[in-house]
């Protein structure tokens, strides 16, 4: 089974969308940008340039035209997903792709995303990636820079058993990657993210979102759609659009969601563009699966890898 993966915010890096299907790219990725030129008013390929992306507006957009573009490419190379999960706003492109929801649709609400998490946090705020903690040895440290400086941080991403984002201030953040290294992270840095996404500090945004929400119309998808809060199979539309609406404010649970696909039967992972950080962290959960990272491959020699990829998997 064929699962793709969408990634979320942090995948970005100055001038992606140009480099979407290498040298000659499809011709449906062209259509799929210039269609989303159309439905925001504005040309998209203007905004993935390194000012453009310091907005979380062009770079939730940007994102989702991205993974849209390239599983419609490969849809055109005759590759098709049986199972879908996104990451964060990665969802968005998820539900498209798993025919839950119109692509216009879908660029309306995460501009509208993106934009009351800006407003809500515009400033001093971020993610932290942790490497090398588990999840109650972070919620300690988190715990303790309470104590110690007054600080509010929140686990935001589960990605990998040892592989943990953390949501808050500036100041928070740093308190808590001075104590997970002193306590033995591998690693502990900032992501490119200006927003603390997944935890209460966005409670405002989500209820709003979610109130947009109740009017864009979402079908059941026609494959199976991992949820991103409760890493759980979601197969209704209803469920869909609770996840789509409130995934700001809460956790994922990255990691679950992998394991939940591989439950499903998927055993090729290809991870939508850009970046490789989701087939990279389905390859360590699941050895024995194949992980292709499309980033800015063509179309067909990405179709001919999964092709492959299939074969040695029956």
């Amino acid at each position: 089974m064929i699962a793709y993966l969408f990634p979320g915010q942090g995948a970005q890096t100055p001038g992606f969308l140009h480099r979407l299907g290498g040298a000659t790219p499809h011709p449906s990725i062209g259509r799929t940008l210039d269609e989303a030129s159309a439905v925001l008013g504005e040309d998209v390929r203007a905004l993935d340039s390194a000012a453009a992306l310091a907005s979380t507006v062009a770079v939730q957009v940007t994102l989702v035209v991205a993974g849209v573009a390239a599983a419609r490419a490969l849809a055109q190379e005759g590759i098709e997903p049986e199972a879908v999960a996104g990451l964060s706003v990665g969802a968005y492109g998820a539900a498209v792709v798993g025919g839950a929801l119109a692509f216009a649709d879908a660029l309306k609400l995460v501009r509208l995303r993106a934009q009351l998490m800006q407003d809500a946090c515009p400033h001093g705020y971020g993610m932290l990636a942790v490497l090398g903690l588990n999840e109650r040895e972070i919620a300690r440290a988190i715990a303790d820079a309470k104590a110690d400086s007054g600080v509010d941080a929140y686990i935001g991403n589960l990605n990998a058993p040892r592989q943990i984002v953390v949501s808050g201030s500036d100041a928070a953040l740093a308190k808590v990657r001075d104590i997970a290294l002193s306590r033995g992270a591998r690693k502990a840095e900032r992501l490119a993210v200006s927003v603390p996404s997944h935890c209460v500090l966005l409670d405002g945004a989500a209820t709003r979102l979610a109130d947009a929400a109740r009017d864009v119309r979402i079908d059941d998808p026609r494959i199976p759609y991992v949820g991103n809060r409760g890493a759980r199979v979601l197969r209704r539309a209803d469920a869909i659009r609770e996840d789509l609406a409130t995934n700001l404010r809460y956790p994922v649970r990255w990691h679950d969601s992998t394991i939940a696909l591989s439950e499903l039967g998927a055993n090729v992972f290809v991870e939508m563009p850009p970046g490789q950080t989701l087939a990279q962290l389905a390859a360590d959960a699941l050895p024995d699966a194949a992980a292709i990272a499309m980033d800015a491959s063509p179309a067909a020699s990405v179709a001919a890898r999964v092709r492959a990829a299939r074969l040695r998997q029956r």
